[in-house]
């Protein structure tokens, strides 16, 4: 077993998209599941996700983020693919500063128009605080040493390649603009870096949002 995996239980898994060999693990006092789609082992630049838990995004479908619809994409991608891997990650709720914390930042966003950011440092909290060394340890317990990231996040490819895992792309996820989210996605970009280029385009949000 890779160094860091304390505990490794393997299962299918039968979604509505397709059947993915359901790795789950612990690592980093969490849990986290690796689900597994195709023969991933040994192969270059698999495509894969390092997905950050958002109990609201992905199980709910909130509209103030864009985690569940990503969520989404990122599975439909690995099925089309026909090879991947998506790993989930506990523990990264809110960057790391879980969900009652997450949630006292949604108040200050709505009523003091705080980003993301702000938000976190107005309640003395962490901005990110987010280990990605799980998904790496799993994806070398899965044999795979390359990688293609879906992921707008430079800031991961960063975090998977010191961990010893080749980054040999990066794969966009770009997920629909919306009332709900464009102020939560322009934080992103301007702030966290991540690359967003569908916010330069020009749309009907500008006209209603400073």
């Amino acid at each position: 077993m890779t160094a860091g995996l304390t505990d490794v239980a393997e299962s299918e898994l039968v979604t509505a998209n397709a059947t993915f060999r359901a790795v789950a693990f612990r690592d980093g006092g969490h849990e986290h599941l690796a689900l597994v789609h195709g023969e991933a082992a040994g192969r270059a630049g698999v495509l894969v996700r390092m997905h950050s838990e958002c109990l609201q995004g992905d199980v709910f479908g909130a509209l103030r983020c864009e985690c569940g619809a990503q969520l989404r994409s990122a599975l439909a991608a690995i099925v089309a693919e026909g090879t991947g891997v998506l790993v989930y990650l506990r523990g990264h709720e809110g960057r790391g500063i879980g969900l009652v914390a997450k949630t006292r930042t949604h108040v200050l966003q709505d009523t003091q128009g705080l980003d993301t950011i702000d938000s976190a440092t107005a309640l003395g909290l962490p901005v990110d605080v987010r280990d990605f060394g799980p998904a790496a340890r799993v994806l070398a317990h899965l044999g795979i040493g390359s990688v293609r990231l879906l992921s707008n996040n430079p800031v991961k490819v960063d975090a998977l390649e010191s961990h010893g895992i080749e980054v040999v792309g990066r794969v966009p996820l770009l997920e629909p603009v919306n009332v709900h989210n464009v102020r939560y996605l322009r934080a992103k970009r301007d702030r966290f870096g991540h690359d967003l280029p569908h916010l330069d385009v020009p749309t009907q949000l500008d006209t209603a949002l400073p």
